[in-house]
């Protein structure tokens, strides 16, 4: 076999894993989080000023927001349902120092704090639960698709070839589900009256990236014969061309009905198509081709898995919009966001067990046709994920009250009514630049180029694969590959979140 059939086979003919294990990889990237801002909190405790330094800012970041994931999807994964208790433990280990302290210099009783911490005001202009969402959604793909090409990656962390949960497979579902938690009709201010088709409008100018990029990736892929899992997405598909189309697809659909409906719209699309797929001959074509042998021959045959899985992707997009919607709704208060992370936490429970019936009733999770298990499955993690991540922030929130003065970049700001006076000793914090600058952050620096990171690590892949023998490397060098590839992607987006850089001008 050649070098590219061998790659191919690699990542081919694989099942996923197990529902648990995926959920317990999804708490690492919350609790290294935590454990980021607890530390920042340490540190100003005891210097009494935050971090200024870039390069200790961006050492600190990496070491604790990156490398623990390129463990744990490597040479860690074997104790994958450890690493989680093992962070959870020192991150307790610090907030009980850094509440020792705080109590030893005669600060706020306990049951005070608790008192303001309910009745704190959130800053309500940005929620970094969704930032934090979207960027590490983007680290962990950066991650996977090189990490897949090494031996040391699980095979049932990849993509599945029919039916499967793999890591990978979620992947996708969170680039769709986290794109619509930030589309135009999300951010759109609920007291403006626009135009009824204004949206879509402006869809069809943004996703023009999207398809350049989709060209770019067919043409080099063909190119330089580039190895391929042509049952992902088809010949000459690629997911750049999916997100496009299924976000200009949903523009139209929401132009049509009401947005606050999202919800309907994409239960309709998702049960329809599941419908097709088990009432008609619609699954045996998209898994075995129009002669029942895998035929490629003819534009819709070649790319059959890409073009029907649009119905799917559509309906992950139309269901992110109305939580989208439901996130943005005014709390003015840490009590409001806690009520909110009790509905999150009914809304994954409420899933879990429809995500069982569909499988039951129908077929199990399958990304490649993208039917209504996979839909339920990718709404059911990325909503624990999220719900993962607004808890992180409530808790940094909590150890912010705890030390007076401190701040943590991505995380909630604590900020006063515009009517109200000082309430029990509650300080306000600094709102607008001055945090920003003050205090480096690499997720806030991913975040300003999200696309070009994904392109450039998309670019880096391709140089490893190129250059290195990915299938047979040992662990070591793997490890040193994956930490200079992603520590090189990380230093490129803080030189320009540093000079201020953002490359979008469409």
């Amino acid at each position: 076999m050649s070098q590219k059939q061998l790659k191919e086979a690699f990542i081919s003919n694989l099942n996923g894993t197990s529902l648990l294990e995926i959920s317990a990889g999804l708490s690492l990237p919350p609790l290294c989080l935590l454990c980021r801002g607890l530390l920042l909190v340490l540190y100003y405790l005891h210097r009494g000023k935050p971090v200024s330094s870039r390069t200790y800012s961006l050492l600190l970041d990496f070491l604790v927001l990156v490398s623990p994931l390129v463990f744990a999807c490597t040479v860690l994964s074997p104790i994958i349902f450890f690493i989680p208790v093992i962070l959870a433990a020192f991150c307790a280990a610090i907030f009980s120092k850094i509440y020792s302290q705080t109590k030893r210099e005669a600060r706020a009783p306990l049951g005070q704090i608790v008192k303001e911490f309910q009745k704190a005001c959130l800053d309500p202009e940005c929620i970094p639960a969704i930032t934090v969402f979207r960027v590490y959604v983007n680290v962990l793909t950066s991650i996977s698709i090189l990490a897949v090409d090494f031996p040391q990656y699980p095979r049932q962390y990849a993509k599945a070839e029919t039916y499967g949960t793999g890591a990978m497979d979620l992947g996708v579902g969170a680039f769709i589900f986290g794109n619509a938690l930030v589309c135009p009709e999300v951010r759109q201010k609920p007291h403006r009256t626009q135009p009824r088709f204004s949206s879509l409008a402006r869809q069809v100018f943004s996703v023009w990236p999207l398809i350049a990029l989709g060209v770019g990736r067919l043409l080099s892929v063909k190119s330089i014969e580039y190895h391929e899992h042509t049952s992902e997405y088809g010949v000459h598909w690629n997911f750049f061309f999916t997100l496009a189309l299924v976000r200009l697809a949903a523009s139209l659909l929401l132009a049509i009905f009401p947005k606050h409906k999202a919800w309907l719209v994409a239960l309709a699309v998702a049960v329809l198509y599941q419908l097709l797929l088990s009432t008609t001959s619609l699954k045996m074509f998209i898994l075995h081709g129009s002669d029942g042998r895998g035929s490629r021959l003819g534009f819709l045959n070649a790319n059959r898995e890409g073009l029907f899985s649009l119905f799917g992707y559509l309906a992950i997009y139309l269901a992110s919009v109305q939580v989208g919607l439901w996130l943005l709704q005014r709390r003015s208060s840490a009590r409001g966001w806690l009520e909110a992370l009790g509905g999150l936490a009914l809304a994954v429970l409420a899933l879990w067990v429809l995500l069982q019936l569909c499988q039951a009733s129908t077929e199990p999770v399958s990304r490649r046709m993208a039917n209504l298990p996979f839909c339920t499955w990718v709404l059911a993690q990325c909503l624990l994920l999220l719900g993962f991540f607004v808890l992180t922030d409530l808790s940094l929130v909590f150890t912010k009250l705890l030390v007076k003065g401190c701040s943590v970049p991505c995380c909630w700001k604590v900020v006063q009514p515009p009517d109200s006076r000082k309430k029990q000793g509650m300080e306000a914090e600094p709102v607008g630049r001055q945090d920003k600058l003050s205090q480096p952050c690499l997720i806030s620096a991913i975040n300003k180029n999200q696309l070009l990171f994904f392109l450039l690590a998309n670019v880096m892949t391709g140089a490893v694969n190129i250059l290195i023998d990915t299938i047979h490397s040992k662990a070591a060098f793997t490890l040193c590959i994956l930490h200079v590839y992603m520590f090189f992607n990380c230093l490129i987006m803080y030189i320009l979140h540093a000079r201020n850089v953002v490359l979008k001008f469409w």
